[in-house]
């Protein structure tokens, strides 16, 4: 079944992997076949070894080919760390004794090169930024961009006034033929959010300010 499923894999990422921003087959397919929930316009995540069974993962995310989530560990109290002595397929024990937990990925997330987020993550917020090399081992709040091993919160990407209007435009909703034209009509915006620049962009999405 493993060498079936591998040989699938590549099948459909070689069909529709050229595609992947947008490809709603390669996304029913991962949906379908791993319980791996991946949003539009999303890419890099389409790898059931870096990205486990039962990942939620949002719209507009970016993940280095390098990057990986978690959703267990080898129990270290045990005889051993071996798997024969966590996962019953190998028929030393009867039944498994680690508990995994996959991840939710929100919205416009950038993972990026060797980034590992560790079971212990269970949650990444909107906009949050992993650094590279970054070994993530807590839940990351909205906007936060983390680097370091362990992974540490050095900052966010706006202030929280500009959050604030990000969030209320739920921009991440929108089409990729919406934002371009939200570009023409609000290119200071999407260039760098900012206060100043919001009305023009609410009104080019048909939003109102909050």
């Amino acid at each position: 079944m493993g060498l079936y499923r591998s040989l699938a894999d590549r099948v459909v990422t070689r069909l529709h992997g050229r595609n992947e921003y947008d490809s709603v087959a390669l996304r029913n397919y991962f949906r379908g076949t791993y319980d791996i929930d991946i949003g539009l316009y999303s890419y890099g995540c389409f790898d059931r070894w870096r990205v486990p069974p039962g990942t939620r993962i949002g719209r507009y995310c970016s993940f280095a080919k390098t990057a990986r989530l978690l959703d267990g560990n080898h129990p270290i109290g045990a005889l051993s760390t071996h798997p024969f002595f966590y996962d019953h397929h190998f028929g030393v024990i009867a039944e498994d004794r680690v508990t995994l937990q996959a991840p939710v990925i929100a919205d416009d997330v950038w993972i990026a090169h060797n980034a590992t987020v560790m079971p212990s993550c269970h949650h990444v917020g909107r906009g949050a930024i992993i650094g590279a090399g970054a070994v993530v081992v807590r839940d990351v709040a909205p906007y936060a961009i983390v680097v370091g091993v362990p992974g540490k919160v050095i900052g966010t990407r706006f202030a929280p006034e500009v959050v604030a209007l990000l969030e209320a435009s739920q921009w991440w909703t929108l089409d990729r033929a919406a934002l371009a034209a939200a570009n023409v009509a609000a290119p200071d915006f999407v260039r760098r959010a900012s206060v100043a620049a919001a009305p023009a962009f609410f009104a080019a999405i048909g939003r109102a300010l909050p």
